[in-house]
């Protein structure tokens, strides 16, 4: 454990064993990572815990410098820990360098399903008594962080003082593939949006993909195609992604002595967006979050795509229609195009056929929930549909929801201290 100071806090390294099964306690044991955040002016003191869940999955939780966004708000009154959850960042990170440790695909496969909201939680509930001596704390979920939160409500309220979430209220019942077939009109609605705002890209969009359709380059050995083109539509999702979509288009084609070609600068940026080498997990468990019982959820993003022929990238430039965006979907093709997932198809194939997942909501449970809980539903979010959010906000008993359009799904990130004192606001008047 080593403490060390930035601009208006001091940050402690702290590690954590855990067992990587927790029915198996005496079995083998991960590592986890995380570090505290406190008031340089507080470090001394007794101050209540809140431990923060990053979105995902995948991604391992945001390195702050200082006071910077919603953590100077948080340090003013709580002790935070920023908690990387098992699999990311410092928490023995699983990725195509690492899984093969494990065996083959279907000892990888096996390993992986350990790594859902379930195990994170039972995480967090060995490693709090350690931290605060056994009083509960506060949980802020964001997004994937989110379900993870409302995991916690349903299996260890007792750990919990109070939650705060973030675009992050899961449906309770959902098969993955409700949540896609919710999903593709929103996406389209989001591109619609886009392309009124830059009626300029429709065309630059068709003659990238009808370049990338034509010609099939490759960057650094990340395939660029048509499909992974369609996927930069994630960035609709945030604030000013539709903004810094357009600057990534305007871009796209340099005159070269062969001729008009995709410019170094345009398939740089297309295979640093697509790649999936800093977050493998986000593309590896993004469909198992969701799954629940006996049905696999079988690449459902590319199945019920098939509902949606608008999103084919033939059919739009054999016509005269606009090339449409995808988003926030995985499909078995990313681990064909992208070198940091290829090692790992199989281990996905395995991880789309299961049919062994636990349950993660308990319906009974949160309907007498007494946990102050408050959540952010961002009323045009692109990632979590608003619909199955609120759906599940009337489901746990107590919790109050803030439904705004002032912010997209990064809402946090973008109104750092104001969401979250709204949120806390909230959740005080409860108490």
């Amino acid at each position: 454990m080593s403490s060390y100071r930035q601009p208006g806090v001091v940050l402690t390294d702290r590690h954590f064993t855990v067992p990587l099964d927790h029915t198996d306690p005496g079995g083998e044991q991960i590592e986890l990572f995380g570090r505290e955040a406190v008031a340089r002016g507080k470090a001394g003191d007794d101050l209540p815990w809140l431990v923060y869940l990053e979105g995902g999955p995948g991604f391992g939780a945001r390195r702050f410098v200082g006071t910077e966004a919603w953590l100077g708000r948080a340090v003013e009154e709580f002790r935070v820990l920023l908690l990387d959850q098992r699999g990311t960042g410092l928490s023995t990170p699983a990725n195509r360098q690492t899984l093969p440790l494990r065996g083959g695909p279907r000892e990888q496969a096996d390993y992986l399903a350990h790594f859902r909201s379930d195990n994170i939680v039972r995480d967090c509930e060995l490693i709090r008594p350690q931290l605060t001596g056994g009083a509960p704390w506060t949980v802020l979920g964001q997004s994937f962080g989110g379900f993870c939160a409302v995991h916690y409500l349903s299996a260890a309220p007792e750990g919990l003082k109070a939650v705060l979430i973030t675009g992050g209220l899961p449906s309770l019942d959902a098969h993955a593939d409700d949540v896609y077939r919710a999903a593709y009109p929103r996406i389209e609605r989001k591109v619609a949006a886009h392309y009124a705002r830059y009626p300029q890209d429709v065309e630059r969009v068709r003659e990238i993909a009808a370049y990338l359709a034509e010609h099939r380059p490759e960057s650094a050995g990340h395939r660029l195609t048509p499909e992974g083109f369609q996927s930069l539509g994630i960035m609709l999702g945030s604030g000013n992604g539709s903004h810094q979509l357009h600057y990534l288009l305007e871009n796209a084609f340099v005159r070269t002595p062969l001729g008009i070609e995709l410019s170094d600068t345009f398939q740089e940026a297309m295979r640093t967006a697509n790649s999936f080498a800093g977050h493998p997990l986000y593309a590896l468990m993004h469909e198992a979050i969701y799954g629940q019982g006996k049905q696999p959820t079988g690449w459902a993003a590319e199945r019920v795509r098939a509902e949606f022929p608008q999103f084919d990238v033939a059919t739009a430039l054999a016509g005269d229609g606009p090339v449409l965006f995808t988003g926030e979907t995985i499909h078995p093709w990313h681990f064909e195009v992208d070198p940091a997932l290829r090692p790992l198809r199989e281990t996905a194939e395995l991880l789309a056929s299961r049919t062994d997942w636990p349950e993660l909501y308990d319906p009974e449970r949160l309907a007498a929930n007494q946990v102050p809980v408050a959540a952010a539903v961002y009323h045009d979010d692109m990632y979590v549909d608003t619909e199955h959010a609120l759906r599940t906000a009337a489901s746990i008993r107590g919790l109050r929801t803030w439904v705004t359009n002032e912010f997209e799904h990064d809402g946090l990130r973008a109104g750092g201290p104001r969401v979250l004192d709204r949120l806390l606001a909230l959740v005080r008047d409860d108490v």
